[in-house]
């Protein structure tokens, strides 16, 4: 086949992805030129006065901070832009980064899963046309997302910010944007189904991440090695390196090259790994519907599971380094002594702890939306039609994902819980392990609440389900940035993470764990109340 009949009707297909995808475009495109543009405006209102800015310097430059949103290098005299890109840039590129999973995955095995692939390569289209036709779309996006940014930046006009920083800080975001959406197409041509996919290019980016932390914390010149940490490199308002955006840039080349050569022999519906042959009688986990969807999202789960497991156990090893930068400061030591700074030290490695916690606990609550959203997603691709046919009841197969997705979401928060309690025994002052796991107990009511409110959107609003992921990135950003943009304090309350005190350096809060747990009750029931009552839907 010649190359012109290979990406035959490219064109076409990019058009049409762009327009079947315009939805979630606009909204995507909305919220992360929001947050770009929110985080700006309010870091020029806090940062106001000589006071203000030290309290911001002081809150950024932590181990915590570290971990989440990379060092805080700026130099004095502290600008506002350069507050703006320590604690807005890694953030930013993380949700680019997922952004870019998502679309990637869609219109790639999602659509070959639906046999919608199979119907449009009957046309006369060529066999790398949809292939390159998301990459154009992905490219669009993303240059879309960083000029908009880039360019609301330069409104916003902030202290110490030139154009420049705001063109670096935007191109930053597009680049580290088409690297993980390169990654996604790569490891989609290796994996048999969307899941896979999605759980794979999720898992790198969780592993990718982790590494970024670790070194941010440890010692930052090894985060040039980790990838991730390229997007925190391109340092906007400080040394604008153009360098890092070429090395995502070049690297998402290499990636989307390979990713050409091996789909231009995959067979479609099929990936590069070979599936494992099928069982010759059915298992136990195929007796029911609870069985059947723990047996789909037993991957995902494990994924999730190890991942945060790793994350936990990487945070716990940081408790040394975070207690001994108070306790072996000189300065703190000579103003309040050496046992209390020790003291001090403890308890600034305890809210480390606890910052960590609230990540943990938002990070769990992923899974477990994802598994309770499949329901009316594989109801709609015509999956649960077997199902169905059978004597089972709305009810049945209702609580068979709601079981499952609460089971992802506790085992995951315990798994992320425990690997923290166990990461930290090497310490020098190891905590107990039942003191660190009272985040586990005071976080697994909030996830869930999560599930009881995804329950209801998936009765009330089943077409737009995914309106469910505001909840852990709305989470995120009150709880861990709320205090840093001074959010009123009611914004917190919104999430049901917000609730919950201050574990592991408090106890956990009985009562409120309680009427919690009842809460979610709740909201399962009216859940189910309003699925029951909704028709099923099938493509």
């Amino acid at each position: 086949m010649t190359q012109s009949n290979q990406t035959a009707q490219t064109g076409y297909l990019t058009r049409m992805y762009l327009r079947h995808d315009q939805f979630a475009i606009i909204i995507w495109l909305l919220g992360i030129v929001s947050m770009v543009g929110s985080g700006a405006s309010k870091i020029i209102g806090l940062s106001g006065s000589d006071k203000q800015v030290a309290s911001l310097v002081t809150t950024l430059d932590t181990p915590s901070m570290a971990a989440l949103f990379g060092p805080f290098t700026a130099v004095k005299p502290y600008t506002t832009a350069a507050i703006f890109a320590a604690t807005m840039m890694v953030f930013t590129g993380l949700l680019m980064a997922i952004m870019n999973i998502f679309f990637a995955v869609r219109n790639t095995r999602t659509q070959e899963d639906n046999g919608v692939l199979e119907m449009v390569r009957a046309h006369s289209v060529g066999r790398q046309s949809p292939l390159l036709a998301t990459i154009y779309e992905l490219l669009l996006i993303n240059l879309f997302a960083g000029i908009l940014s880039a360019v609301t930046l330069q409104a916003i006009n902030m202290t110490g910010a030139d154009a420049t920083g705001d063109w670096l800080f935007g191109m930053g975001l597009a680049a580290v944007g088409i690297m993980f959406g390169a990654f996604t197409l790569f490891l989609a041509q290796l994996a048999s189904n969307a899941r896979g996919a999605t759980t794979m290019s999720y898992g790198l980016l969780g592993l990718l991440y982790i590494l970024r932390a670790l070194t941010d914390v440890q010692n930052v010149k090894y985060t040039w090695w980790t990838i991730f940490g390229w997007v925190e490199k391109v340092d906007p308002y400080g040394k604008n390196r153009v360098s890092s955006i070429l090395y995502m840039v070049g690297l998402a080349v290499i990636v989307l090259g390979l990713t050409l050569v091996i789909s231009a022999e995959r067979d479609l519906g099929a990936g590069l790994l070979p599936d494992r042959p099928g069982r010759a009688h059915a298992s136990a986990m195929l007796a029911g519907p609870t069985t059947l969807v723990f047996r789909l999202e037993r991957t995902s789960m494990l994924a999730w599971f190890v991942g945060l497991a790793v994350y936990g156990a990487s945070m716990g090893t940081l408790f040394d380094t975070v207690g001994d930068m108070m306790k072996n400061s000189p300065m703190v030591a000579k103003i309040i002594g050496p046992a209390a700074a020790a003291s001090a030290g403890r308890t600034a490695t305890l809210q480390f702890a606890a910052m960590m916690s609230v990540v943990m606990a938002i990070g769990a609550s992923v899974p477990a939306i994802a598994t309770m959203l499949r329901l009316n997603s594989d109801e709609r691709k015509g999956w649960l039609e077997s199902v169905h046919a059978r004597s089972v009841s709305r009810w049945h197969l209702f609580s068979a994902y709601t079981l499952v997705s609460t089971v992802a979401g506790l085992l995951t928060l315990f798994a992320g819980t425990f690997g923290m309690a166990l990461g930290s025994q090497e310490a020098k002052q190891a905590f107990d392990i039942g003191r660190l796991m009272r985040s586990f107990w005071a976080f697994a009511p909030a996830v869930l609440v999560v599930v009881g409110v995804v329950a209801v959107v998936l009765g009330l609003l089943p077409r737009y389900q995914q309106i469910a992921w505001i909840i852990p990135i709305y989470a995120l950003l009150s709880i861990y940035l709320g205090g840093l943009l001074d959010f009123p304090e009611w914004t917190k309350k919104l999430t049901p993470f917000g609730w919950i005190n201050k574990v592991p350096l408090k106890t956990v809060q009985w009562n409120q764990a309680g009427w919690l747990v009842l809460l979610s009750i709740v909201l399962i029931l009216v859940g189910y109340a309003l699925y029951k009552r909704r028709d099923l839907v099938e493509n």
